[in-house]
């Protein structure tokens, strides 16, 4: 009988909520599928790979992160403690890590309608969590294994659960920011622009429970065991800093105030990018970087600001679309003042925002005498968006090519130690080096002068056309240390040329 009742419950729920199950199964696939094949495995992922591979065989604690491309300063390591357990699950394959990622954007998927359905409604929810699971950007950053692409779901959750903390007085929900604000301050720094918006939530939150003592008591108990759990979790990067002469506090103070060429000190500057930013954020995530995307961000300006000026006075109530209006507001201002080139990666701490508003908007129009049009521009979107899915193109092989290079260096190198070089435009040696490391080959590193480095052999793997290679001239310091050198065997493998080249005489 209780088996009975189970079964009936399960039938009832697929039935309320077979939209949404079609929506994280389509969502699944174009996360899933092939998922080794289409993931990028270069210089960097191999980095990552080594790295945790040696925490988890040898013990080697990680108190630091990735390197910034910009700045010259580093992350936290919370991403490799995420990567740790899918890459020893999968028996140290780095799809593991991958499949990892991919997993969580399909849990970003669920939290969108979350947020959607409790800031707005439920169609809301299923519109927004719909286009976010078939959107060709947030699937390319989903499907491989990278620090900033984990950024969407925990910014959703920082946002979300701070907002629950004060709309329902649940103060204990500011543990979830606290742990959600560390994974996003150590994926990326952009994620820093994430803070304004907890803090006004924060404050609004002390604000309603000043006067009453058993709430106060309980939100003081709260936020004081979360700041304690933050603390513990940026605690990695304070030990880093004091080991290495603030290494990353001095990147940061020259990162704002020596490098004008990168930020500027002045926030009216952004201002007049704004609009700019805003339709560049919109085209690459909403619309697949179709011309429609101008048309969304002019939509989406005029809907949202008729709705600031209709409930200006009814803030609380319409929390969720103020939630989403501050959240994108302190994104646009950060990439107004910020003078580098802006990259889809960027707007990982804001991929949900833009869905978010985009199906309130939609639903509002679905619900109103011009269904029709709503209809109509719900259906452009999906469609926009399926016949520029990243499936249709063929996968890149980027592990497979590693994987079949490493063994080719393998068998020419025959147990005999080696040095090892990449000439490549964006590509260095770790994703190769890592199948020869977990392969037990012996690689000697000459990224700097040191003869105990050198070998009697230098496999050169070079990614470029031939005509470009030139591998006993290149002035990488991996050949240029290995000395004069020529060429004695050359192989070409998925694509890429193997030199074999020893000491000239």
């Amino acid at each position: 009988m209780k088996i009975e009742n189970w079964k009936l419950k399960i039938i009832d729920f697929v039935k309320a909520n077979w939209i949404l199950i079609l929506i994280l199964l389509i969502g699944s696939y174009l996360r899933l599928y092939k998922i080794g094949e289409y993931m990028t495995f270069l210089g960097d992922e191999g980095r990552d790979v080594i790295i945790v591979r040696n925490l988890l065989v040898k013990a080697d604690p990680i108190l630091i992160g990735p390197g910034t491309s910009v700045g010259g300063m580093y992350l936290g390591p919370l991403y490799y403690y995420f990567m740790a357990p899918f890459l020893f699950l999968a028996g140290f394959s780095p799809i593991g890590p991958a499949i990892g990622v991919a997993l969580l954007s399909i849990a970003t998927i669920y939290l969108v309608y979350l947020a959607g359905h409790d800031w707005f409604n439920k169609t809301t929810g299923l519109i927004a969590a719909g286009l976010y699971a078939i959107a060709p950007t947030v699937i390319i950053y989903s499907r491989s294994s990278w620090n900033p692409n984990i950024m969407p779901f925990f910014a959703l959750l920082s946002v979300y659960s701070v907002w629950k903390a004060w709309k329902e007085k649940e103060t204990a929900w500011v543990i979830l920011t606290s742990i959600s604000m560390a994974f996003v301050l150590q994926s990326h720094y952009l994620g820093v622009l994430l803070i304004p918006v907890i803090l006004i939530f924060m404050y609004l939150l002390l604000k309603e429970v000043r006067n009453n003592k058993l709430l106060k008591s309980q939100t003081t108990k709260f936020l004081l065991f979360s700041l304690a759990l933050f603390t513990l979790l940026m605690s990695p990067l304070v030990l880093f800093d004091f080991r290495h002469d603030f290494l990353n506090s001095k990147a940061l103070y020259k990162f704002l105030t020596v490098r004008q060429e990168t930020v500027s000190i002045r926030p009216w500057t952004a201002i007049p990018k704004s609009y700019p930013i805003f339709e560049e954020i919109n085209s690459s995530l909403i619309t697949a970087k179709e011309p429609v995307g101008k048309i969304i961000t002019l939509v989406l300006v005029l809907w949202s600001t008729y709705m600031i000026l209709k409930n200006r006075k009814d803030i609380k109530s319409n929390s969720g679309f103020y939630s989403i209006v501050l959240w994108i507001t302190f994104a646009l201002i950060g990439f107004g003042i910020y003078k580098q080139p802006i990259y889809d990666h960027y707007f990982g701490f804001l991929f949900p925002a833009p869905f978010l508003l985009i199906a309130s908007f939609l639903t509002l129009i679905l619900k109103s005498k011009f269904k029709i049009l709503g209809v109509i521009a719900l259906g452009v979107l999906i469609y926009i968006n399926l016949i520029n899915n990243p499936l249709q193109f063929s996968p890149n092989r980027q592990m497979n090519r590693s994987i079949d290079v490493a063994n080719k260096i393998l068998e020419v190198a025959n147990g005999a130690p080696f040095n090892l070089a990449v000439l490549a435009e964006r590509n260095y040696e770790d994703g190769y080096r890592y199948f020869l490391d977990i392969n037990n080959a012996t690689v000697l590193h000459a990224d700097i002068w040191n003869k105990s480095t050198i070998s009697d052999t230098l496999m050169v793997v070079c990614e470029m056309e031939e005509t470009r290679c030139d591998p006993t001239h290149s002035p990488k310091a991996e050949v240029a240390n290995f000395g004069w050198s020529k060429i004695e065997e050359k192989w070409e493998v998925d694509g890429v040329i193997i030199y074999k080249l020893i000491h000239s005489k």
